[in-house]
């Protein structure tokens, strides 16, 4: 369609949301369509953001734009290889090294997993970060690349790339400047349109709820994984989501190449109990929901059958192979910090709670996080947990160790402040930090 041609004025669309009347979902397609090819100039989509934001948008109308954003480019379909095509999403926790865990576990159990992942957001890290400390792996993947490695290993874990959901790209960027960021409507769009272009039919959402999360209270995360699993369905794929405990950070390592360095301690079958319980958990809902083993109690033994076997590792090793890394270095220390400051308890008591977002804030000021795109990551710092949840500490006692790349016994005391020490130790949670299932 040409500006000649267009049917939808877009002051009239701004106007019908300023007016809080509902879209029809052509109106949407063609306002997409014709926003990303640049027909229509960002100040009219900048007004249509904030008239939605609002003023709100129906599950319908979510459904739409997400539909409207995931045919802004290219849509890949995997079907020809044989398996069903299955991934997992977090919206993003401290210390959630969970896709690195999970993505070879599930490709173990008779799913592919096209995996098209992002960078740190804000105080929380992200997958590509985490994949780019191992030398030389490269998340830049070709569409013959792709297709490649999902028939050879079951996998691939990319970036995604600019034909990849366009109208997410300008959209975000627009949404950015506009403070529009947070609304659900848009996150939903945004997450499910570029994971059904990616060519996944089967979805599994790991939706983050506490301090250490983007999803503060129970009820944001309750709302936002029903939006999710409802966009996705209305996208005819498969979808189902969990609420999970954000805070606290997940397992010990916090941090690009400490979390890795933990990953494969638990693909060799040791490492922290949660990381291996959540991994297990998504991987397990993963192989149930695509229907390579439908019985929940056969999916989970088939996954934790990979894990046990080393056969998720070894599928991790070749993904790294395949991806222009060195399988070696997974032997060996992975980038250690120069300096090494322990973090004492100020008081004796029980490790009782934390604020996540400070903790990855800090984590961020080191140089393992963004404040800007163009910021370069540090991939050796972080903080490692040397106490779990619910631990008795005496005073002076060091309960967690700040990896930096200078000494500076200033990050002991910002460390310690992330941290509550109570009289009394903190309420249990479950072993695979689900609060609760959705869908």
């Amino acid at each position: 369609m040409t500006p000649e041609t267009a049917t939808l004025d877009p002051r009239v669309f701004i106007r019908e949301k300023r007016e809080k009347r509902e879209h029809k979902a052509d109106a949407i397609t063609e306002f997409v369509a014709r926003a990303t090819r640049r027909e229509i100039p960002d100040y009219q989509v900048s007004a249509w953001l904030m008239a939605a934001f609002l003023n709100g948008l129906s599950e319908s109308e979510t459904a739409a734009l997400t539909g409207a954003m995931t045919r802004s480019g290219r849509v890949f379909d995997w079907s020809a290889i044989g398996v069903p095509a299955a991934d997992k999403h977090s919206t993003g926790g401290i210390g959630d090294k969970i896709s690195l865990v999970l993505a070879p576990l599930a490709a173990c159990c008779g799913v592919c997993v096209p995996m098209v992942s992002g960078r740190g957001l804000g105080h929380t890290g992200g997958t590509l970060d985490k994949l780019e400390s191992i030398p030389g792996f490269s998340t830049r993947r070709s569409p013959d690349e792709m297709r490649s490695q999902l028939q050879s290993i079951g996998m691939f874990m990319a970036g995604q790339g600019p034909d990849l959901a366009p109208a997410d790209g300008l959209l975000y960027s627009l949404r950015d400047v506009t403070s529009t960021v947070e609304f659900q409507p848009f996150i939903v769009s945004s997450i499910v349109s570029k994971k059904i272009a990616e060519g996944a039919r089967t979805i599994v959402y790991d939706v983050k709820c506490g301090s250490g999360a983007f999803m503060r209270t129970l009820a944001d995360a309750r709302t936002l994984a029903e939006r999710l699993v409802a966009a996705t369905r209305a996208q005819g794929a498969n979808s189902n989501a969990f609420v999970t405990d954000m805070n606290w950070p997940i397992g010990n390592a916090i941090g690009n190449a400490l979390e890795v360095v933990e990953s494969i301690d638990v693909l060799r079958g040791s490492g922290p109990a949660e990381t291996r319980e959540l991994s297990v958990t998504l991987a397990a809902e993963m192989v149930r929901l695509a229907g390579a083993e439908p019985r929940p109690a056969a999916a989970r033994a088939r996954v934790e059958n990979a894990l046990a076997k080393g056969l998720a590792l070894e599928r991790f090793r070749a993904l790294v192979a395949a991806q222009g890394g060195d399988p070696q270095s997974l032997d060996r220390p992975l980038h250690p910090a120069p300096a090494m400051i322990d973090v004492p308890a100020p008081r004796e008591g029980y490790l009782s709670g934390c604020d996540g977002f400070a903790l990855g804030e800090l984590v961020v000021a080191m140089g393992g996080g963004r404040r800007q795109a163009s910021d370069t990551i540090d991939p050796r710092v972080g903080v490692m947990m040397l106490k779990p949840r619910g631990a008795t500490v005496k005073r002076g006692e060091p309960f967690a160790r700040v990896h930096a790349a200078a000494k500076d016994e200033g990050l002991a005391a910002r460390a310690a402040a992330c941290f509550t020490i109570a009289d009394a130790p903190p309420a249990p949670r479950a072993a695979d930090l689900v609060i609760e299932r959705v869908g």
